[in-house]
């Protein structure tokens, strides 16, 4: 006998057919499941490899308005601080936060606030080609331009552990849940929507210096995540239960993305040794060569552990604290949803609503700590990983704990930053053009909620909308810097600020609109929204999944607990005015907060259906 048919003898190999809509009905691994070590590893990798487009895409979008372009050392540096900060708050969040497999990333709520900071007259960055050419300024990377954006990082840092205050108040008081009455898809829908739609500038710039892979870019995404996202390739597993297993994994849908990306990279290394892009900065080409921003691998240190005020003192002003609690309230109301999504993916019974306190209360804690390590933004949950939960079956806490095990080292070699700041801003531009495409369409999904026939529910939408864009972008223009005179500059700059900041502005037209004019629940689309019904909880798993460790059988013991809260002993009174403590566990009947719909919820629906049956039968 061959040792290859000894492995095979000794190795159980049994194919597990995934269906073309990318579910199957039983998870490899489940929640409180732990694979062996050496698969633990490779799943975390995995899972690190979803959160890449936000983790890398967002000091790209800002660097302009931190007057950080062309100084590639102090990108690499920033995306370290952003992979360690990622890291530490998925691990904090899974063990001690809502405790469902959930990675923490970079949100995107903060980017418009942080622009919108530094739009104002007194920002403008000197640090322009023909003044560097001119030699009237250090040249890029120089101790004075280095001092010019870290001071504008303090102030981000500054202001995000402030109005991150806020997230930790609304999490920890239990007072969400009320604040949630008032917000409904008319309110969500033109605010994720202006995300994206305010952020076109950011997208053009970076692909206008070579459209050609700026278009191929997108291009290789949506074939890849569309048109082959059935297309499984063969791999293998391994379970307690029945060893080694083959499984059909849609590598395509999974990774569409980092495959992308690779091999737009590759195209543009390859046209860059052909000679086909021109090495003169004004030929064509140009910026989509890939040794450009070589020097920075070899400046770049092997090892740095990004430490709380690595850029100085946080510096805090009252209207970017205004700016960034509009981003703290955006990505607070993104996570619930996200919570939502997960746990039916995972098999898991609905989030109770201590356990959506705490979630939200440490997501606050997070972004607090990341202004702290000097992170140029909040964090939030990331939906593609929520949605690669659905398509791989592995949905262990332990995997995500790993991954963010993996985000904490990486960010600690800065040299593996480097290399990711190579990429040509075309790709970058391509990998813009898809990522806001989906957000703003996310935003727009909302309204499938809504009665699209009533013409108040047009009026809240359209006008919402259009003001969030034409407000902020009458502001922005040269002949009106100033416009805004109250008589007292810190009045004006916070007025400023808020009226640039375009989802702020189309959230809170909405909401004002949504809640004052006329209409009953059904036609505002709350009844669909809230789901205000009972949802019955999977049979396999019950509510011990959210329980703190360690601490909780003490915590049992505690009569003080049944009114924290976000301990799992909490009491809370329903809609129906009965009074149920969200502590117990089984197969328990729930009303919770209100889940945002996003993305990932059309993964999470295919798997409610079956949990609804198993709980039946």
């Amino acid at each position: 006998m061959s040792k290859t048919a000894g492995i095979e003898t000794e190795i159980q190999v049994e194919e597990l057919q995934i269906e073309e809509n990318g579910e199957n009905k039983k998870l490899i691994y489940s929640v409180k499941e732990s694979p062996p070590l050496i698969i633990t590893l490779i799943l975390g990798v995995q899972a690190f490899m979803t959160c890449l487009g936000a983790t890398i895409g967002y000091p790209f979008i800002i660097s302009t308005a931190l007057c950080l372009t062309n100084d590639s050392l102090g990108m690499a540096q920033i995306l370290g601080t952003n992979f360690f900060v990622s890291g530490f708050s998925t691990i904090l969040q899974t063990t001690f936060g809502i405790r469902l497999p959930i990675l923490q990333s970079s949100s995107f709520a903060f980017i418009v606030p942080t622009i919108a900071m530094f739009s104002v007259e007194k920002y403008s960055c000197i640090y322009t080609e023909a003044m560097v050419n001119q030699t009237v300024i250090s040249q890029y990377g120089g101790d004075h331009h280095r001092s010019l954006w870290t001071s504008r990082i303090r102030e981000i840092n500054g202001c995000l552990m402030v109005a991150s205050l806020l997230q930790i108040t609304i999490g920890f008081s239990g007072i969400l849940g009320f604040m949630l009455r008032f917000i409904g898809p008319l309110t969500i829908a033109p605010t994720i929507s202006l995300l994206s739609l305010s952020l076109f500038d950011a997208v053009y710039i970076k692909s206008q210096g070579q459209w050609w892979i700026a278009v191929m870019t997108m291009v290789l995404i949506i074939i890849f995540s569309q048109y082959l996202k059935f297309i499984n390739i063969p791999c293998f597993t391994y379970t307690q239960a029945g060893g080694w297993k083959k499984i059909l994994l849609p590598i395509f849908n999974l990774f569409p993305i980092l495959l992308a990306l690779i091999i737009a990279w590759l195209i543009c290394l390859i046209l860059t040794i052909s000679g086909v892009f021109s090495a003169d900065p004004k030929g064509w080409g140009y910026s989509a060569r890939t040794d450009i921003k070589l020097d920075v691998i070899e400046k770049a240190d092997w090892f740095r552990i990004p430490y709380p005020g690595q850029w100085g003192s946080p510096i805090l002003t009252l209207p970017g604290v205004l700016a960034l609690m509009a981003g703290v309230f955006v990505s607070m109301i993104e996570s619930i949803g996200d919570y939502y999504a997960c746990a039916r993916l995972c098999d898991a019974p609905p989030p109770p609503n201590f356990a959506v306190n705490r979630g939200i209360g440490l997501e606050g804690i997070c972004c607090l700590l990341a202004g702290a390590f000097g992170n140029t933004g909040g964090v939030t949950s990331y939906c593609e990983n929520i949605g690669a939960i659905g398509i791989t079956k592995v949905a262990s806490r332990l995997v995500i704990q790993m991954a963010g095990v993996i985000l904490v080292i990486l960010g600690c070699f800065t040299k593996f930053s480097a290399v990711l700041v190579t990429l040509p801003d075309p790709v970058v531009g391509g990998l813009f053009l898809v990522m806001f495409g989906m957000i703003a369409a996310v935003g727009v999904s909302n309204l499938q909620f809504i009665d699209l026939n009533s013409s108040r529910n047009l009026v809240v939408f359209g006008v919402a909308l259009f003001c969030g864009l034409c407000i902020p972008k009458w502001l922005s223009l040269p002949e009106n810097k100033g416009v805004i005179k109250t008589g007292s500059d810190n009045v004006n700059q916070i007025i400023t600020v808020l009226l640039s900041t375009n989802m702020f502005l189309a959230g809170l037209i909405a909401c004002i609109l949504d809640n004052t004019i006329p209409g009953s629940l059904e036609e505002r689309g709350m009844i669909k929204w809230r789901n205000i019904k009972q949802e019955v909880s999977n049979v396999k798993l019950d509510q011990s999944i959210y329980n703190l460790p360690l601490i909780q059988d003490f915590l049992n013991r505690q009569t003080w607990t049944n009114y924290v809260p976000f301990l799992p002993n909490y009491k809370t009174k329903h809609q129906d005015g009965s009074e149920s403590s969200t502590a117990k566990t089984g197969n328990v009947e729930l009303k919770s907060y209100s889940p945002l719909p996003r993305n990932t919820e059309m993964f999470a629906a295919q798997n409610n259906d079956n949990n609804l049956n198993a709980a039946q039968n």
